[in-house]
């Protein structure tokens, strides 16, 4: 090779984009190149998802979950603002649709809480005001909450990327990664990558992209299909906030619900249900090799055995739609089936341990040349930048002083991220 780059990026999703684009703005004079196997930027779960800014309500206090999700927030407005993508701070309202989530309701309250994210207790009559189309017994409000066209920003990310020198190769699959001589070697369907360091941010495919650095045991990617529909279009002019339900404890999830979308959009969803493949957007019809993966894997059936109830739930509510509109008629009566439409399916990369548990916090990996980013679900689009702070501290921390980079000055390279 007659180059090497200072820094090899795996995936083309948010976190990538972020990740090559934050470490090229922070250490002037480096080489950046990311490597996508996909023909395009942003087509799996940063592309596919309710396009939510995330506040932080949610996760366990001082888990990566939370503490970057706050701070990814901030950072993907300004981000939005300052680079004339498309955003909306409508607020998000949690809400009890009868007097047995209301226990459920106050434990958010507490949990948002100790993050020190803002919420405001709204009545009944308060939510009738606000949304008269929500039925509910009583609300938080998170005023915080907002939404982002997230492949715009992907796409405002690899312009200025690309012009300040980055480089992006589209169509190359990754076939190997060799450690050898201090330096991390690239093996793809069509040409070698030699670089100091490697990242992946692999999504979908985290598992088998660690497995190729060896840090790939203990855990597997079990893909979770959200399905969603559109709702007509006279319905964003009617709903004001996000609308989400009180969700179940007892999984990562949040449940069915109204999201409205940029672009005047409402969309109702996504279901949450086991994918037979990591990439069956249409139907979900096996693909042999994910589902091989999948069944071998003995975390899988304890996964399973655990959530059978609320598998065959969400497996009712894909194949039909009326039941899928039963559970959205519990906090917003008025929809009918005449007012859902087919929206794009997404496909979430859930990491699952060995005991069937699923990994519910950012999970991140290293060897000598290599950081994998092996578990990074939602909020991870909210939360792309910081976890690219970190993973760009990270290599830092494991240069010897003599091959420590010059850095330069945050405000600085923040300035660079914008004006290139």
């Amino acid at each position: 090779m007659s180059h090497t780059f200072s820094l090899a990026v795996v995936g083309g999703g948010i976190l990538g984009l972020a990740t090559a684009w934050t470490y090229q703005s922070r250490y002037p004079g480096t080489s950046v190149v990311l490597v996508e196997r996909d023909k395009g930027l942003a087509r799996h779960q940063t592309g596919r998802n309710s396009g939510v800014i995330h506040a932080g309500v949610y996760y366990a206090p001082g888990s990566l979950k939370a503490t970057y999700c706050r701070r990814g927030a901030v950072m993907t407005k300004w981000l939005a603002e300052a680079m004339g993508v498309e955003f909306d701070i409508c607020g998000k309202l949690i809400v009890a649709t009868d007097d047995e989530e209301l226990p459920g309701l106050a434990a958010i309250a507490e949990r948002a809480a100790q993050n020190g994210v803002p919420l405001t207790r709204i009545d009944r009559d308060g939510l009738r005001e606000r949304e008269p189309h929500v039925a509910g017994r009583a609300a938080y409000l998170s005023p915080s909450t907002g939404i982002v066209d997230f492949p715009g920003l992907c796409r405002a990310m690899a312009e200025r990327f690309e012009a300040s020198g980055g480089t992006i190769r589209l169509g190359t699959k990754l076939l190997d990664i060799r450690e050898e001589g201090g330096k991390v070697r690239l093996i793809t369907d069509r040409e070698e990558v030699l670089a100091k360091h490697m990242v992946a941010c692999a999504g979908l495919q985290a598992d088998r992209i660690a497995a190729m650095s060896g840090v790939g045991e203990g855990f597997r990617i079990i893909p979770f299909r959200g399905e969603y529909y559109e709702v007509r279009a006279a319905w964003p002019n009617e709903v004001r906030h996000l609308i989400y339900p009180v969700p179940d404890p007892s999984l990562p999830f949040l449940g069915v619900h109204l999201t409205r979308m940029v672009g005047n959009r409402l969309t109702v969803g996504p279901n949450a249900m086991l994918s037979f493949g990591r990439e069956c957007y249409g139907s979900n019809i096996p693909d042999p090799r994910d589902l091989l993966d999948a069944v071998t894997f003995p975390g899988y059936w304890k996964l399973m055995l655990r959530h059978r109830k609320s598998a065959m739930s969400e497996l009712a509510g894909s194949l039909s739609k009326r039941i899928f509109l039963n559970r959205c008629q519990r906090y917003c009566p008025s929809l009918t089936l005449d007012d859902l439409t087919p929206w794009p399916t997404g496909i979430r990369a859930q990491a699952v341990g060995a005991d069937g548990q699923m990994i519910e916090d950012f999970l991140i990996r290293e060897t000598a040349r290599t950081t994998h980013v092996c578990n990074a679900p939602s909020p991870a689009a909210t939360s792309a930048l910081p976890i690219a702070e970190h993973v760009c501290d990270r290599i830092a921390a494991r240069q010897t002083p003599a091959h420590r980079l010059p850095q330069r000055d945050p405000a600085k390279a923040a300035e660079q991220l914008l004006t290139t």
